[in-house]
């Protein structure tokens, strides 16, 4: 029998995100140490047991690896303030949930409930109504109904989420598609710095390797171009952004060139999106604020690419008294019209969805959201070249809003 793939072996941001929600005390946690075959998760018959959200990752055969969020109960009412933040903490999940199991035992679907299927429609998120303690009764509505403290209907229910998993989670990804094809050669420039993971590559690297090998091409990996590497006549030149200046100088305008940044932020996010907001940047004035959204959580060094490098070359580029805000992981801002631009960085570490939903939330509110690779080449000079593999043409530089009075609009306004 062939070995499995280990169930932690998968990068956090290819997993599909299932959330386990509903009332306290309907089976939630049960119904997750029933899923996963373990106990992961605290029960008990006290409702509000569950305080914060659980995490459990597993290999959800035949589809692949999953997340499952077990999540505080959305009536908790046992603290006033550790109830809101609790509900909170649930809706953040939600946030960048791919389907959502909405768990209800023999009252069957209330104000609670229908307040969270309004959510889930509005999201655009996939989701199953579960009848849990179909021992004690089977309330109306429900998709399938288990028993999970009995271990009752869990491969039924386990067979039914994978057959409603939507098709294009199905199909495997690729972030490297139509750059290359088999036998073609792929030379990829990964310097080396105090950043760089002792040891190992970073994950963007170690995708587009695996994604080489897959089809077929050849890869040589280097710190540098040197007229060696490029007698290789390489199909595509695929760089790390920090030296993007220095490798677009080096290689041929006919061969094509762009970073692992850029990549991703077409596999994730929107590239026309976040083309279109480097327009923001000409436009930027003393005191305007950024957002650095950076997806992993890690020790920042003097050096740091998002805290330290990219604030330096947007104020020399600009000239401008910029001021810099962080976010890590998946905290995104509430406030995001305090912002003049959106930095999301490669985003190597959260999933398509939740990418596209901070698109989607920062085109709603009019505020412009890019990535660490689109900014560095254009501060750089080399845009044009970088995108120019993935045939983005006439893409519009201005966008239909209208953006809010910055900091220095307001004191003139009121100087008036």
């Amino acid at each position: 029998m062939p070995c499995m793939v280990q169930e932690n072996s998968a990068p956090r941001g290819s997993r599909f995100l299932i959330a386990i929600v509903g009332r306290t005390n309907v089976g939630k946690s049960t119904l997750l140490n029933a899923l996963v075959g373990e106990r992961v998760s605290i029960t008990s018959e006290k409702p509000g047991t569950t305080t914060d959200t659980v995490v459990k990752h597993y290999e959800l055969t035949p589809f692949g690896p999953v997340t499952f969020y077990d999540t505080a109960g959305l009536d908790d009412d046992t603290d006033d303030r550790l109830s809101a933040k609790r509900i909170a903490a649930t809706m953040k999940v939600l946030y960048r949930a791919d389907m959502a199991l909405l768990v209800l035992d023999d009252s069957g679907i209330g104000a609670e409930e229908r307040d969270i299927l309004r959510l889930l429609k509005n999201l655009n998120i996939p989701y199953l109504i579960i009848g849990n303690k179909c021992d004690e009764g089977r309330p109306r509505g429900a998709d399938i109904y288990v028993s999970a403290r009995q271990k009752n209907g869990i491969y039924d229910l386990k067979s039914l989420i994978v057959s409603r998993i939507p098709k294009d989670f199905k199909k495997e990804k690729k972030i490297t598609t139509g750059l290359f094809g088999k036998g073609d050669i792929v030379t990829l420039v990964t310097p080396i710095d105090s950043s760089a993971p002792k040891g190992r590559m970073i994950l963007p690297q170690m995708q587009v390797l695996r994604e080489i090998l897959d089809v077929g091409a050849f890869s040589i990996v280097t710190q540098g171009i040197t007229e060696n590497i490029l007698s290789k006549s390489p199909k595509v030149v695929i760089t790390d952004s920090q030296v993007v200046e220095q490798v677009a100088a080096a290689v041929p305008e006919n061969i094509p060139l762009t970073t692992f940044s850029i990549l991703y932020a077409r596999a994730k996010g929107n590239l026309n999106t976040f083309i279109k907001s480097l327009a923001a940047i000409d436009k930027l004035k003393d005191g305007d604020k950024i957002m650095i959204a950076e997806a992993c959580s890690h020790n920042f060094q003097d050096d740091d690419i998002g805290r330290v490098k990219i604030p330096k070359m947007l104020t020399e580029f600009t000239g401008k008294k910029l001021i810099f805000d962080f976010c890590t992981g998946h905290d995104f801002p509430d406030n995001l019209e305090e912002y003049r631009l959106i930095i999301q960085c490669g985003a190597c570490m959260l999933g398509a969805k939740e990418v596209l939903r901070r698109v989607t939330e920062c085109e709603r509110r009019c505020v412009p959201i890019t990535n660490y690779g689109l900014v560095i080449s254009k501060v750089k000079g080399v845009l044009e070249r970088v995108i120019e593999p993935f045939r983005v043409k006439d893409t519009p530089t201005e966008t239909n809003c209208a953006p809010a009075p910055s900091k220095t609009d307001k004191k003139k306004k009121g100087d008036n």
